[in-house]
């Protein structure tokens, strides 16, 4: 895709980016309950690098010294060393420039409560002002490309922007030149410190995503005064509020298990690119009045060519991706290369996000089990596929309330075969990328009565190598037919494999 303007370079501040392809923040739960910088950190940034990514944002690190498990930290100077080595190993292994996202938090107790911003007193505010400005001026002393200001989610930033903000004073909800009053502080704040010429960006929601939240048409405006402040970019989520979390006795709620944190990591079931129209519409709102501050748009964009049509239609300036590049840290260097049928493609089944809901080091489920960071590619040259011993026999299988199981020989690589790629034709269409695997069996749950579908395997290897396709499988399901009454009936042995009776 060398030419594309996905690999198009472009400036921020002092920033020049090789690329448009963003690592958002990601909790990984590699830090301990210190929050220093440790190997695995290291290892884990270090291996994004090697792919290629244009900006990497390092997951969200806390300005204040309040525990909170293993998040990282940058509230004193004691933690610069770290992050310092940090910056340093990335630079090291490419042309990828590092961010770091700093954070400030309320506290929430496993019995349910959280502290809210009408909580807080004036002075409470204004040292969390200045803690921003002192984490910011350390993120720069460490050798860091830029700092992105954390304003999005359920934390304390985003609680101040939204339309839920308890608060009757200067800071509070009656108006939204009150909500946006710390934030506007904290950007201040925070260019004092770094200075004019170091990269600022802000990751904000641009909707809510919960009852009586805000939506586009104020956040466009909250964007507008982000500009005008002279923030250098402004990264597009959505969603992770506490007020629609699910509650689980004796554990403190977590911010993206209710329909909003659906939306900030849209699952499988959503369309891609779900939260497209939200920077599409900031960006249009931003550009109108003159200000060309690029936009990040992000959630569930699977492949080059679509983040290639995001950019093309003018709808953001950068590409923001956390689980497709957790499921394949060399996605940029191959997508560069022109080689996206070797990218190992994210399925969105969220395995990474309940990780990281248990306090689990987070892995992609697409990992070798006992791995704790992506693989890392073979050695240059491992050009041959993984083979079908027995011919790629596929079997298909129609089961209980119409499920079918998928079951498929073993490929062979001298390498090691990686994983498989699941494909389904609908009513003799076309083969579309269903799901990946790293077993030989599948259940597609989404099949239904009424339709034929035809299914092939195609294995992959270290080096993203894709074997011939297997045999093809076809499994028609009989459309349910009327009989007495309102009850529906099957035909055959399908109407007690569905479940259906007279």
């Amino acid at each position: 895709m060398a030419g594309f303007k996905l690999f198009e370079p472009i400036q921020i501040n002092t920033m020049r980016l090789e690329n448009r392809i963003l690592l958002t923040a990601m909790v990984t739960r590699l830090s301990g309950e210190d929050g220093y910088v440790n190997q695995p950190i290291l290892d884990r940034y270090a291996r994004f690098a090697r792919g290629e990514t244009g900006l990497i944002v390092v997951e969200a690190t806390a300005v204040h010294g309040a525990k909170s498990g293993p998040l990282l930290r940058l509230s004193d100077a004691s933690f610069v060393p770290g992050h310092r080595e940090l910056t340093r190993r990335i630079h090291d292994e490419s042309h990828s420039k590092v961010a770091l996202q700093i954070i400030h938090f309320l506290k929430i107790a496993r019995s349910g409560w959280r502290q809210t911003v009408d909580m807080l007193s004036h002075d409470d505010i204004h040292l969390i002002v200045q803690q921003y400005g002192a984490a910011a001026a350390r993120t720069r002393e460490a050798g860091y490309d830029a700092v992105e200001l954390h304003m999005a989610h359920a934390y304390t930033m985003s609680s101040f922007l939204s339309k839920r903000n308890a608060r009757s004073d200067e800071y509070g909800g009656r108006s939204l030149e009150t909500r946006m009053r710390a934030m506007t502080e904290v950007i201040l704040q925070v260019r004092r410190q770094v200075g004019p010429d170091f990269p600022i960006g802000v990751r904000f929601d641009g909707e809510e995503c919960i009852k009586g939240g805000y939506g586009l048409s104020e956040a466009k405006y909250m964007a507008l005064r982000m500009a005008q402040l002279g923030v250098d970019y402004i990264s597009i989520s959505a969603g992770g509020k506490f007020e629609d979390a699910v509650k689980k006795e004796g554990e403190p709620l977590y911010p993206y298990t209710g329909y909003s944190g659906d939306r900030t990591m849209p699952p499988a079931e959503y369309q891609d690119g779900a939260n497209v129209y939200l920077a599409a519409g900031i960006k249009a709102f931003v550009n109108a009045h003159g200000y060309p501050t690029p936009i990040v748009t992000t959630g569930k964009i699977p492949t080059p060519q679509a983040a290639e049509e995001i950019l093309q239609r003018g709808q953001a300036d950068i590409i923001g991706f956390a689980r497709a590049l957790l499921a394949d840290p060399d996605w940029p260097k191959k997508a560069r290369l022109g080689q996206e049928e070797r990218i190992v493609r994210c399925v969105y089944g969220n395995v990474c996000k309940a990780l990281d809901e248990n306090f689990k080091q987070v892995k992609c489920t697409l990992w070798l089990k006992q791995g704790l960071h992506p693989p890392d590619p073979p050695p240059e040259g491992d050009e041959a596929p993984p083979t079908w011993p027995g011919g790629g026999q596929l079997q298909a299988a129609r089961q209980a309330n119409g499920r079918v199981l998928l079951a498929w020989e073993r490929a062979a690589d001298p390498q090691g075969v990686y994983g498989y790629e699941i494909f389904r034709a609908v009513n003799g269409g076309r083969f579309v990328h269903l799901t990946s695997a790293t077993t030989t069996r599948h259940a597609d749950d989404h099949a239904l009565a009424g339709n034929t579908y035809t299914y092939q395997i195609k294995a992959y290897d270290f080096a993203g190598n894709r074997s011939g396709p297997s045999n093809t499988a076809t499994v028609e399901i009989p459309l349910p037919v009327p009989v007495s009454g309102d009850s529906l009936r099957l035909n055959g042995e399908v109407e007690a494999e569905m479940g259906y009776t007279a």
